[in-house]
């Protein structure tokens, strides 16, 4: 199907702000948080990544769809975005061992996209004015049923998500062989982390998000991880005291964005909403240990309280955003357990911090 020859859709910001393109993927309605991701690859590890459950996302690279789709980029075996936003799609796409477009990746997947959207001047627009809720249709144009439609979305804050993307059951992951068992608690965990545990000679149970620790401690791992995921830590209790009971028997722990808020949360640490979040493959961190810094991956829309990181007895930090000087690791102080707020694994990103997944093994 050619650019040209597409139906015309429409997006609606929550407060009011409508811009126009074409139809892309399935035609229907799609709402959820709009939120931008400055990554000029890895759009489909993006788009399978269950830390995006429910939002609309943003591609800033101008065009998108030109290497098309394959099965091994997958981060989780579905869709997790409700709605794509896309400058340029492209048509023609090149890469020798595709499988399909990524028309009909959205079409197979009932995903509902827009394209032929000024990207550039959304994402201005969402920076300035901060997250927001949206509405993309390529079914119904008028605009006061679409802001109606809007107004029943539910906010970002206190929503609860994890339990929704979270495996339904228990499941190995990798050779049972493995020198190594680590047990996941399963908030949203992309394919790529469990990977680079299975890479190390580890074994991998994986739990579903409100398993109990008692049922996590006796298969007797040698470490626990705490995954990342969507929603907002402070609506999660149940997995901030899972933590604190490992806490308590001081084994090895992990925990990667989500799973690095709750870690803090653990320890009295407040979370919050970032203004847009971070969400890209560029972003520069410190560590402050090595005095070196990483360029990172990230995906998430809260963060740590830096000003109680600081005064905690209990926590230190570890690493930092250059960019925004906002928490990006910490370590739990006479515990071997740490977490960091961005993505060690990438995919989509560079490779710099995956020396963390070695730094949790030599704990063992």
């Amino acid at each position: 199907m050619s650019f040209i020859s597409k139906s015309p859709a429409i997006l609606v910001l929550e407060d009011g702000t409508v811009f126009k393109g074409k139809s892309l993927g399935e035609i229907g309605i799609a709402t959820g948080e709009i939120c931008f991701n400055t990554g000029m690859t890895g759009y489909q590890e993006i788009y399978t990544d269950p830390s995006y459950f429910g939002q609309i996302i943003i591609n800033t690279s101008s065009h998108i769809g030109n290497y098309g789709t394959i099965n091994s980029e997958q981060e989780s075996n579905n869709l997790q975005i409700n709605g794509v936003i896309i400058n340029e799609y492209s048509v023609v796409y090149s890469r020798y061992n595709a499988t399909s477009s990524l028309e009909d990746y959205f079409l197979k997947n009932k995903t509902v996209a827009i394209c032929g959207v000024d990207t550039r001047k959304l994402v201005k627009y969402v920076r300035d004015k901060g997250a927001m809720n949206a509405i993309i249709s390529s079914e119904n144009l008028d605009i006061n049923l679409l802001k109606q439609k809007l107004k029943k979305v539910p906010s970002m804050i206190n929503l609860e998500l994890s339990s929704r993307v979270t495996t339904k059951k228990e499941y190995m992951y990798g050779d049972e062989s493995a020198k190594y068992k680590v047990a996941v608690l399963d908030l949203g965990c992309k394919k790529s982390i469990l990977n680079n545990f299975t890479n190390r000679n580890v074994v991998c149970k994986v739990f579903p998000a409100k398993t109990s620790f008692n049922k996590m401690n006796k298969w007797k791992p040698n470490g626990f991880f705490i995954s990342n995921g969507p929603g907002d830590p402070a609506s999660m209790d149940y997995a901030v005291e899972t933590i604190k009971k490992i806490l308590e028997i001081n084994k090895p722990l992990f925990g990667i964005c989500l799973g690095h808020q709750l870690m803090a949360r653990a320890c009295d640490i407040s979370t919050f909403k970032l203004h847009n979040g971070h969400r890209g493959i560029n972003h520069p961190v410190k560590n402050l240990e090595t005095g070196k810094s990483e360029i990172t991956s990230q995906n998430h829309g809260f963060s740590v309280d830096y000003n109680e990181v600081d005064k905690s007895k209990n926590i230190k930090l570890t690493h930092v955003n250059l960019n925004d000087n906002s928490v990006e690791g910490t370590k739990i102080i006479g515990k071997k357990a740490f977490s960091v707020q961005y993505h060690p694994e990438s995919a989509p990103g560079p490779n710099d911090s995956r020396y963390l997944f070695d730094n949790f093994i030599r704990f063992f």
